[in-house]
């Protein structure tokens, strides 16, 4: 099943000001119609981040912090099992120990046995660790029992995280969030990832304050940007300016070689070049295997990955964690069989939950997300699980521009109190608890919240493109020139629209169609991955300008990804 959609053009904006005679035309309008108008607003730069200082709470935490490491307290960092969960972990262990923490653990709940964040369960298990100091990363803001629970072990807590709290805080002794009411800072568009390294930031700035490194060099932390890098892509939070600059960072130090062991093994596992990293890498390579690893396994694997140094035990987890993607691939590919048939079955139109008795826990997100993207609605996957040893039905969820999918929970929890068990996220994700038996319940109440709060205008499946590539663009050139580019939710990789004669088409992989299209007499290779459904004779197409390499040529390719 594919939903076909109306393919419309941005509209132009052209760039202002003085711009470098090294910038082409085309990038420049590309830039501006994503926002970017001036050359200061496009140009990535470190030193253009905006202030630690800006963000509240951040006295506290490296208060706290550097006190743990004056008096060599252990500080555990508790992780999560997403990709940005997981490099918030590597970059809490990473910064700390070169900011000169001689004790430093990590620790990062199991999916199917603690479910998310810092539960009780979770601090039971980490008794055992002896921590004087938890950092919680990614995650934490809603986690009020948890932390209480550390507490009542007599240990110090950190929140650091990026979701958006409920009415009440958890009593942590500090709390680092830009998304908290009344916070000061310019950008709540930061991963946990971008959290947990402006706390490093701050941290270094607190114990330069301490006369820590009075007779020694200063710690260089752009060495964790590609961490950053890798998490704020794979979390898809939006690349307003600032994380724009976090991700060209650590790109530049992926291509130059400088990157961490575990990410440089990732992309070689997958056979990217790495002088080309691209976002692409970070959030279609390096990101799905991070995520395999808590999806399936245990995301203690893929920190593994990422904390270490040591390249022979980067490549291993690398292998590894390639081989859990592979399986993750084969059992997405069977659960979203499954929903297409439920949606076969009933009217698209009116669904917004399904469920599967025989569901993956770990898998759910990607169907969601998947689905979301057939159905053009928000969806929300539940699968089987267990929560304090009692069944419980666990759900991840997607959701389209025009429909902030947190704040749609929080309106079902207060029609329907106790229906939810817990949940939390953002705007375009989020996951739940309900109870085993609370399914039909929940589909019905959130259907109802999602009809009154999805307006109109979002309920148009439409494609906005950049327009027509002017035929002097076709080059290795300039696909080389839009591959490199800082590109993600928010502001959007180019993609453009034009009419083509399709002279050739033919199944390729079993999934993907090769194409061979004709416009204004030129001959261009063309793909449409993951589609079968084929081409009239003559389109209107909204494609990609991408490069393919095969036995060591390159070549421009289309990536055509709907057509008219």
């Amino acid at each position: 099943m594919t939903v076909m959609r109306r393919i419309v053009r941005r509209a132009p904006v052209e760039p202002a000001g003085d711009w470098p005679d090294h910038v082409p035309m085309l990038l420049r309008r590309l830039y501006a119609m994503r926002g970017a108008v001036a050359w200061d607003d496009a140009q990535p730069k470190l030193a253009r981040l905006h202030s630690p200082d800006a963000m509240g709470g951040m006295d506290a935490a490296t208060a706290l912090l550097a006190d743990a490491i004056a008096c060599d307290a252990h500080i555990v960092v508790v992780g999560d099992f997403d990709c940005d969960g997981a490099t918030a972990c590597a970059v809490g262990v990473r910064g700390l120990r070169l900011l000169g923490a001689k004790r430093v653990s990590h620790a990062v709940p199991n999916r199917a046995v603690h479910g998310y964040g810092l539960s009780p369960g979770l601090v039971d298990d980490l008794a055992a660790l002896q921590p004087d100091l938890l950092v919680t990363v990614d995650h934490g803001i809603a986690c009020h029992a948890g932390v209480a629970a550390a507490r009542a072990k007599g240990w110090k807590v950190l929140v650091t995280d990026h979701h958006l709290p409920g009415e009440t805080l958890p009593d942590a002794h500090a709390i680092v969030d830009p998304n908290l009411r009344g916070d000061g800072f310019p950008s709540k568009a930061l991963a946990g990832v971008g959290v947990m390294f402006y706390v490093m930031l701050a941290l270094r700035a607190e114990l330069r304050n301490r006369k820590a490194f009075e007779n020694q060099k200063e710690p260089n932390l752009a060495a964790l940007t590609d961490l950053v890098a890798l998490g704020t892509i794979a979390d898809v939070v939006p690349l307003d300016a600032n994380n724009r600059n976090l991700v060209a960072q650590g790109l530049k130090r992926l291509r130059a070689g400088r990157g961490a062991p575990g990410i440089t093994a990732l992309l070689r596992a997958a056979g990217r070049p790495l002088a080309e990293a691209s976002s692409f890498d970070l959030g279609f390579v390096a990101g799905p295997r991070l995520n395999a690893a808590g999806r399936l396994a245990d995301m203690s694997l893929g920190i593994e990955c990422l904390i270490t140094d040591d390249e022979a035990r980067a490549a291993n987890c690398a292998q590894e964690l390639d081989r859990l993607n592979r399986e993750r691939r084969n059992i997405e590919a069977a659960m979203l069989q499954q929903a297409l048939e439920a949606v076969e079955r009933i009217a698209a139109e009116e669904r917004c939950s399904f469920f599967h008795a025989d569901w993956h826990q770990g898998v759910v997100g990607i169907v969601a997300s998947r689905l979301k993207d057939r159905l053009h609605r928000p969806v929300i996957c539940f699968a089987r699980a267990e929560e304090s040893g009692a069944p419980v039905l666990r759900g991840s969820g997607r959701s389209i521009q025009g429909l902030h999918l947190r704040d749609a929970l929080d309106v079902v929890s207060k029609r329907a109190p106790g229906l939810i068990r817990r949940f939390g996220g953002h705007a375009m994700a989020a996951g739940l608890s309900i109870g085993a038996g609370d399914y039909e319940r929940f589909a019905g109440e959130f259907e109802t919240v999602v009809e009154e709060l999805l307006p109109p205008s979002a309920r148009l499946r439409v494609v906005e493109t950049d327009g027509a590539l002017d035929s002097m663009h076709y080059s290795l050139e300039v696909a080389r020139l839009l591959e490199a580019g800082i590109w993600g939710q928010g502001f959007p990789q180019p993609l453009f629209c034009d009419n083509f004669a399709v002279e050739n088409q033919r199944v390729v992989g079993e999934r993907h169609l090769k194409l061979w299209l004709v416009k204004n007499g030129r001959r261009l290779e063309a793909m449409r991955f993951g589609a079968l459904d084929p081409l009239p004779s003559q389109v209107r197409a909204a494609y990609r300008l991408s490069v393919n390499e095969f036995n060591g040529l390159k070549n421009i390719q289309l990536n055509v990804e709907h057509f008219e």
